[in-house]
């Protein structure tokens, strides 16, 4: 599997393929979709994405749906 380098990120994996902005804009989307989110019933950090739309908090074990990539704020 290749390598990432520090400049292009998760973006590293399609190589020299598909341009730089969109490579960028893949980038901003992954990582804001990484992180943790704050839970819309208990307000802790935690919740995070099981797949496209599927969210689960571990705190207060509730599984919701939201959209695709980032909770709504």
């Amino acid at each position: 599997m290749p390598t990432k380098t520090k400049h292009s990120k998760s973006a590293g994996r399609f190589g020299p393929r598909y341009g730089k902005t969109v490579k960028d804009r893949l980038i901003k989307v992954e990582e804001k979709q990484r992180k943790k989110q704050k839970c819309p019933f208990c307000e802790k950090l935690g919740v995070k994405r099981l797949s496209t739309g599927i969210w689960k908090c571990p705190k207060c074990d509730k599984k919701f749906a939201s959209d695709a990539y980032y909770l709504k704020k």
